[in-house]
């Protein structure tokens, strides 16, 4: 059995690996391969571009090819984008939907047909959970993808096919970097534990799990007061 990570730069997705991936076989895919990190279990690399959807179901089999049966796969790969740049460069927010949205639903699909058991993991974010002002390209791509997540779940529900949707807060981070921590920030490392503490019981947790206080409260907030408010 393997380990699959699709986006193999990503800080949560190599942080679950060093926890999971020793004495394993791991298929690292990623857009630039020579910037992989050194991770543990017997490692493959993989080019993989998230936006070309018609590479997606080969990339898999591929994986298979090289390291077996896939018992875990994680889809880590994204973009955070630049709000104020897609505000009025339609190209670029639809890149943001491209790898955020669409290309995750496609690799998402392509897994729960091909693998049989196991696990997936999915990242959603309190970001989706309502879209701000600030960065709601973003945000609509994550709120999108967490209603896929759901109905994929409940699809799966009763099989022998896993899947993990993680609603990780502000997470400090590559991604993030230079940015002010928002309020119940996360490190990569605390959501990768999260991950992995969860596994046996698939569905959707919030990391931290008092986020889903905030996220009440959240809704709560009249709109004229939510359109001001910031990342």
């Amino acid at each position: 059995m393997s380990i699959l990570l699709l986006g193999a730069t990503s800080d949560i997705g190599t942080e679950i690996v060093k926890l999971i991936g020793e004495g394993e076989q791991v298929v690292l895919a990623a857009r630039d391969p020579e910037k992989i990190p050194e991770l543990p279990g017997t490692t493959h690399t993989l080019a993989f571009e998230a936006t070309d959807l018609d590479s997606h179901r080969a990339l898999v089999e591929e994986a298979e090819r090289l390291a077996g049966p896939i018992d875990t796969a994680i889809v880590a790969f994204g973009i955070l984008g630049d709000q104020e740049r897609a505000e009025t460069d339609e190209h670029h927010a639809a890149e943001i939907a491209l790898v955020d949205y669409v290309a995750q639903i496609s690799m998402l699909t392509v897994l729960a047909d091909h693998m049989s058991s196991g696990r997936i993991v999915a990242f959603s974010s309190i970001a989706g959970w309502r879209p701000r002002r600030a960065n709601y390209v973003y945000g609509s791509t994550k709120a999108g993808l967490d209603a896929f997540c759901q109905g994929l779940a409940d699809r799966l529900h009763g099989t022998d096919l896993e899947l993990y949707i993680a609603r990780p807060g502000f997470v400090i981070g590559s991604m993030t970097e230079g940015m002010s921590p928002a309020v119940m920030s996360v490190r990569p490392e605390q959501v990768a534990r999260a991950v992995v503490e969860r596994f046996g019981r698939p569905g959707t947790f919030w990391i931290p799990p008092g986020l889903l206080v905030l996220a009440t409260i959240m809704n709560l907030v009249p709109r004229p007061i939510w359109r001001h408010m910031p990342r």
